[in-house]
């Protein structure tokens, strides 16, 4: 029989509208304003005493929240108004002082019941939700100073594996390396082996009346190398960052030659971003000076536990922190918080390497901070913000070799287990391959993001208003039939995004827009074929069951170049350019559903398993809506 759904596909239908309907609903929930309260190190308690504290300070201020919840991590206050929540802030944050972050934040309102099903709101962007906007730059010159370090150490052991003689291998400001010896024959014998083992070194050899040196750069394309590995190092370092420390959505990307875009929505506290972002640190392994050693090669660094206290260790590196595959905080015997380490293949290899001839002697674990500050100077008669790098190093552990060590050990001396725990993590996600300083920041506040998410509804409002009353007038119950669907083409865009954790961005709403029409016009195409076929002489039935048909091949075929070019913009664009493909995907794929199979099983429950003399398909306006037949034109 024509235009009926056996039950099956009745059933699966509305399966997927309902599923559709229940992820969508959460969306219906607003977030509410909050103040969310967090240590301000990983080692500070969040506990009943901390919410005591905090409520007591908003009562004495004559403020209450609306809801407080405690976790392990956090204390949430959740408040009725913006203006509540602003001034909750500032009251909660003098009341608990520096050792607690008082960031702004929103928090969901999901009914436990959905959430339990895994359904949740749609997460919005920067410019949607509100949050910190970070325009980060890498130090490129530091980076190839950093690797340069590295080549000392390397060209030392070379040398000394070989058995030729120098005084001394000094990283110079200029970024070039100068190796002194005793004798021109030593100096070429080094340039061979060196040039043999180093194709990225450029070299020529000086002499005066001191000795003999050899001036050792990098090549174009290996400063270029190591440029771009710092940078993309730095990208992956700040994603995993991120997601370790459970900012949700982030986006990180690069940002022309040395420069990274960090936005975390939802976060509303640049000094609380900042401190996920501007860990900064590392790790060093050095050897404990000998006694008598030359002050040239040696450094003196304080402990990061006790400043007063010294220790005089060799220039030389062992490895770094970009030798840590893993890293995990623990207890030793004693109960005092250690990190077992776990090294890569050639960081296990050089560490022990350099442990089996120093059985006996201590290694430290120096702790490096790269830091700025900001210092105004008056240049060409006008005050200009200059920022000064500098490097913090200190000790945080002296402990002596008992064996060598191989790709698996542990570092001790911690200053408590939130230290350890802090060292661990970043660690963990990874170094930064070179320091990164803040260039810009920007703070989006939820007003304005309230005032897109407005803006963007009602054009969505508007457009909808507009299709709705055009296939009313158009295509008659048809019309209606189309209307619905595109309603439920609504609901499951919104139902998709929730499922997949897809982000809405001001562009998104955009690409929902254009979805809206085009969600329409492949009901278009098929109620114009229905009515060329009545025009043609087909009963009504065998009308509705052609025009069906025969304009699927042009739908599909209209909906997939679309798609097609959808999916090129997310692999090729950045930023509102993927927002902007990312709802447009989705609506397509639903659109096709709603258009092709809800509206026909809506035309089925109406017009199907009867016989019907003519259907209403006709503009409203028309004075003669009577089915013409082949006879009559």
């Amino acid at each position: 029989m024509l235009n009926r759904y056996p039950l099956w596909k009745s059933l699966l239908i509305l399966l997927a509208l309902t599923l559709g309907g229940l992820y969508a609903l959460p969306n219906l929930y607003p977030d509410d304003l909050a103040v969310q309260v967090s240590g301000a190190s990983s080692a500070t308690p969040i506990d009943d005493r901390v919410m005591v504290r905090a409520d007591k300070a908003l009562a004495d201020a004559g403020l209450a929240s609306k809801a407080t919840e405690l976790s392990d991590k956090s204390l949430l206050l959740r408040f009725d108004d913006a203006d509540t929540q602003l001034r909750a802030k500032a009251i909660v944050a003098d009341a608990l002082g520096d050792d607690y972050v008082a960031a702004l934040n929103l928090a969901p309102t999901t009914p436990d019941w959905l959430t339990n099903m895994g359904a949740g709101p749609m997460k919005l962007g920067l410019d949607l939700r509100g949050g910190v906007h970070f325009l980060l730059e890498v130090d490129m010159v530091q980076a190839v100073a950093q690797r340069l370090d590295v080549y000392v150490s390397e060209i030392k052991s070379i040398l000394r594996a070989e058995k030729l003689r120098y005084r001394s291998v000094v990283h110079e400001d200029d970024g070039s390396l100068r190796i002194k010896f005793t004798s021109a024959e030593v100096r070429d014998e080094a340039r061979s082996e060196l040039k043999s083992s180093y194709s990225e070194f450029l070299m020529n050899a000086e002499e005066d009346a001191e000795g003999f040196y050899l001036n050792v750069t990098l090549n174009d394309a290996s400063v270029r190398e190591i440029e771009d590995y710092a940078v993309n190092q730095n990208l992956t370092t700040l994603r995993n960052r991120v997601n370790e420390l459970g900012v949700a959505e982030p986006l990180v990307q690069r940002q022309g030659r040395n420069r990274i875009v960090v936005q975390l929505p939802g976060i509303q506290d640049t000094a609380a971003a900042k401190r996920v972002l501007g860990a900064t640190a590392n790790l060093e392994f050095r050897l404990e000076a000998k006694a008598g050693a030359a002050s040239f090669s040696t450094e003196t660094y304080n402990f990061r536990a006790n400043p007063s206290r010294t220790a005089v260790l060799e220039k030389d590196i062992i490895i770094t922190g970009n030798s840590v595959s893993n890293a995990q905080s623990n207890f030793d015997e004693n109960g005092m918080p250690q990190v077992n380490i776990d090294l890569d293949a050639q960081g296990g290899k050089l560490m022990n390497r350099i442990t089996r001839n120093a059985v006996k002697r201590r290694m430290a674990v120096v702790f490096v901070e790269h830091k700025s500050r900001q210092k105004v100077e008056e240049i060409d008669g006008e005050l200009v913000s200059v920022r000064q790098p500098y490097v913090e190093k200190s000790v945080i552990s002296l402990a002596t070799i008992q064996t060598a060590l191989g790709n698996s050990f542990r570092i001790t001396g911690l200053d408590g287990a939130g230290e350890a725990s802090e060292l661990a993590l970043l660690l963990r996600a990874g170094s930064l391959a070179a320091p990164i300083y803040f260039v810009e920041e920007r703070t989006v506040g939820p007003s304005l993001g309230q005032q897109n998410i407005d803006l963007g509804v009602t054009s969505v409002q508007i457009g909808l208003a507009l299709v709705v009353i055009f296939m009313l007038a158009f295509y008659s119950m048809f019309g209606i039939i189309a209307n619905i669907a595109l309603a439920f083409n609504l609901m499951l865009v919104l139902a998709v995004m929730s499922l997949l954790g897809a982000t809405l961005t001001l562009p998104g709403i955009a690409g929902i827009v254009l979805t809206v029409g085009m969600a329409v016009d492949a009901n278009v195409l098929i109620f114009s074929r229905i009515k060329e076929e009545l025009r043609n002489g087909l009963p009504p039935q065998s009308a509705i069951h052609a025009g069906y048909e025969r304009a699927f091949t042009t739908i599909f075929d209209a909906n997939i170049t679309t798609l097609l070019v959808a999916v090129i913009l997310y692999g090729v664009g950045t930023g509102p350019v993927k927002g902007f493909a990312v709802t447009l995907s989705i609506g397509i794929i639903t659109s096709m559903f709603t258009a092709i199979m809800v509206s026909r099983a809506m035309v089925n429950g109406v017009y199907g398993g009867r016989r019907i003399d003519d259907i209403k398909i006709w503009p409203l306006w028309g004075t003669d809506r009577k089915v013409p037949t082949t006879k009559e034109q």
